[in-house]
């Protein structure tokens, strides 16, 4: 993990090295109802956050984040995930269960998997054991990215126009549907790929939500270009 870290970004020792893979099935919208264009506006997402320390306080870094949809991708970039064109799924949950979906039930199991590449990256599986009455546990530390564009002229390469630490700013967060239970992560080794190298020792608790929030803001922490 220290290795992926960014400069100005620590190893987080209470952590101990904790980390989440999430997998999100979206649907985004701006002001004019986009959301009603879903073949524009709908994506999956895979990506993994690394627990880290910024100036001592608690945050959370990407170093790894597949998507597929192209404005999603473009989108991310702006805030500093290092998103990649990929291929995800999950398992959904509908309103009418049966043999095809499961219920939001103790020992239903909800499984994703990533690949890129022609490689599968990750599958990861949560069963579910109990409704999370105190949604306070679920809260995540803060995301710091490194927001970098390089530079392709000739003599500028290690000239990047723009290389800071960036934390994303949401609001107006709603969590609802939320089920805690048993989390389980493969990420196989795979030729030309480096999520593998972030295979976890231990797997923790698994979460299964469904989340809605907003994000217009984007607060620079540190310019590290001099």
């Amino acid at each position: 993990m220290a290795a992926t870290l960014p400069a100005g970004l620590e190893p987080d020792p209470s952590a101990a090295g904790h980390a989440n893979a999430l997998f999100y099935d979206w649907q985004f919208s701006g002001s004019n109802e986009e959301f009603l264009d879903p073949a524009r506006y709908q994506y999956r997402e895979f990506f993994v956050l690394l627990d880290a320390l910024f100036e001592g306080k608690p945050v959370s870094y990407c170093p790894y984040i597949f998507v597929d949809n192209d404005a999603a991708l473009a989108r991310g970039w702006t805030q500093g995930y290092p998103k990649r064109l990929g291929s995800v799924f999950q398992t959904r949950y509908y309103a009418a269960t049966g043999k095809a979906g499961p219920a939001l039930a103790a020992g239903s199991k909800f499984a994703g998997i990533v690949s890129a590449g022609g490689q599968r990256l990750a599958e990861g599986i949560v069963t579910l054991r109990e409704p999370v009455k105190d949604l306070s546990a679920l809260h995540q530390r803060p995301v710091v990215n490194l927001l970098h564009y390089p530079r392709l002229a000739a003599g500028m390469h290690d000239k990047p126009a723009i290389h800071e630490l960036v934390e994303n700013v949401p609001h107006d967060v709603k969590i609802e549907q939320a089920w805690i239970g048993d989390g389980a992560l493969e990420p196989p080794v795979c030729k030309g790929e480096e999520l593998s190298d972030l295979a976890p020792i231990r797997c923790g608790q698994g979460v299964r939500a469904s989340m809605a929030y907003v994000v217009d803001d984007l607060k620079t922490l540190k310019r590290l270009t001099s």
